[in-house]
């Protein structure tokens, strides 16, 4: 017995000499960390990066250029202020990569597909042919939005209707993001639920497999049916489409001329540049919706929080809404006139944003920054967005909600343009920055405008209890709005007709 301890002792001393060794020895272990960062404790840390990511980042924001935050399986780098920000923004794509590193986060090879995770022909699609399309579906946008509020918000007439904020929302957008892209005639709940709840799951695979160390994540991702099941389900209403269409390029080819003009077309013309199959579409299909669902509901809440916390704000915006439209109609470009609705929108996007992580990369050859950092490969590298939005030093009053406050910079600024929703800069990162901002962003915007501004003229809003915005879930990195809240909603009486 007396053996058997000994030999049980001297394995666990060799092992924590190994685990001190490798700790001490880590390419990493120049850089500082927030939190504890020798072997078993930094998974205190890790703990308190799950739960307070807000704060620990703004602590080493404070302190340093330069410093690292645990997660489970890995630490990630941050770098603190604009002037690193756009440092980080100007690595070459044969250093770092932007898709490697959405990837590793999201864990696609699990949450959604190893197909995707190879070939996300879904970000050509968006930065391309959806972009350069956005005149071409606004009109379908308007409509669907309207068809999607009746459905989700059973408006009776002098009566205020609670409403659960982040559902519903989340709804809208399941009602139209596809559908003005023509992909199906008519809305079929079980796909619709399908889309919704594929944004939900792969929200939770990736949760889960957060807490995985890498030695177990390919164990515990295949084990996960989420992706699998949904992927099913949309095949039975997708592959239909898809079949019929190539049918149509057979017979037709060039000569087809009424070609559709949409994601299903832009995606099927996608993957067979890359010689994949129609479970590649199918796949990037549920990956479009899961981007736009998951960031465009999130976005929108956060927005509408701000609304029913300072109703005040809601005479100026409908004032200019009512004026732009009397004038240009409900047309993309009267959204881009609205500039106190965009800076609104904007404002809200500083102070909460989707994601504390912007400008995120992933290290594929050893880099040196200019504070003499060194980088591994492997490693991911980021800035934080909501540090920098909350920099005294690049705003005034920069923990404060002015609702205003870009419109105002545009009317005394010759650079206007550099103060709309969609663009982005070194001190504004909550698109990211750079040729790898999100790609989605210009149809995103207009949608969350159109969706804004047709509840602003058609409803009042407040919460269902007094007592001002509530606070934001922050997990990990993601900022979600606080998920158990209600918003009142009565049809306003003096609607716009």
């Amino acid at each position: 017995m007396v053996g058997v301890l000994q030999v049980i002792g001297a394995v666990s001393v060799v092992v924590c000499i190994a685990l001190l060794m490798r700790w001490r020895f880590d390419p990493l272990y120049h850089i500082p960390a927030i939190g504890p960062s020798s072997p078993l404790l930094s998974y205190l840390g890790a703990y308190r990066y799950c739960r307070n990511a807000k704060d620990m980042l703004q602590e080493g924001y404070n302190k340093y250029k330069v410093f690292r935050v645990p997660y489970i399986d890995r630490w990630i780098v941050i770098v603190s202020g604009p002037d690193m920000n756009e440092e980080l923004r100007r690595f070459p794509d044969s250093h770092v990569s932007f898709e490697v590193a959405a990837s590793e986060i999201i864990q696609t090879k699990y949450t959604i597909a190893p197909n995707l995770h190879r070939h996300p022909i879904h970000l050509p699609v968006i930065r391309g042919p959806l972009t350069r399309n956005l005149n071409v579906v606004f009109a379908g946008v308007i409509d669907e939005i309207q068809k999607a509020f009746v459905d989700v918000i059973p408006i009776n007439e002098d009566e205020w209707t609670k409403v659960h904020a982040i559902k519903v929302m989340a709804q809208d957008f399941r009602q139209f993001d596809l559908d003005e892209t023509s992909l199906l005639e008519g809305r079929d709940p079980e796909y619709l639920d399908t889309v919704v709840n594929f944004t939900f799951n792969v929200t939770r695979g990736r949760f889960i497999l957060s807490f995985v160390p890498s030695l177990f994540k390919s164990a515990v991702g295949h084990m996960l049916p989420w992706s699998k099941r949904a992927i099913r389900r949309a095949s039975v209403f997708l592959k239909p489409l898809i079949e019929e269409r190539k049918k149509k390029l057979r017979q037709l080819g060039d000569d087809w001329s009424d070609k559709p003009n949409d994601l299903l077309m832009w995606l099927m013309d996608e993957a067979r540049k890359v010689g994949e199959d129609d479970d590649l579409v199918v796949q990037s299909v549920l990956m479009s919706n899961f981007a736009a669902i998951h960031t465009s509901s999130h976005s929108i809440t956060h927005a509408l929080y701000h609304l029913a916390a300072n109703p005040e704000y809601v005479q100026p915006l409908r004032e200019e809404a009512e004026f732009i439209i009397k004038e240009h109609g409900w047309t993309k470009a009267a959204m881009g006139k609205m500039r106190k609705l965009d800076s609104f929108m904007r404002e809200s996007q500083r102070l909460n944003g989707i994601t504390s992580l912007t400008v995120m990369r992933q290290v594929l050859q050893s880099i040196t920054l200019s504070d003499g950092t060194y980088i591994p490969a492997g490693t991911i590298i980021s800035a934080s967005a909501r540090s920098t939005h909350d920099d005294k030093q690049l705003y005034d009053r920069a923990d404060e909600f002015d609702p205003f406050r870009f419109s105002d910079m545009r009317e005394g600024d010759s650079e206007g343009l550099k103060h709309q929703y969609v663009t982005t800069s070194p001190e504004y990162v909550a698109f990211g920055h750079g040729k790898h901002a999100c790609p989605g962003r210009f149809f995103a915007v207009n949608e969350l405008k159109v969706m804004m501004v047709y509840m602003l003229l058609n409803f009042d809003i407040k919460f269902e209890h007094e007592g001002g915005r509530p606070e934001n879930l922050n997990i990990w990195h993601s900022v979600l709005p606080a998920p158990n809240v209600n918003l009142m909603f009565r049809k306003r009486r003096d609607v716009l007709t």
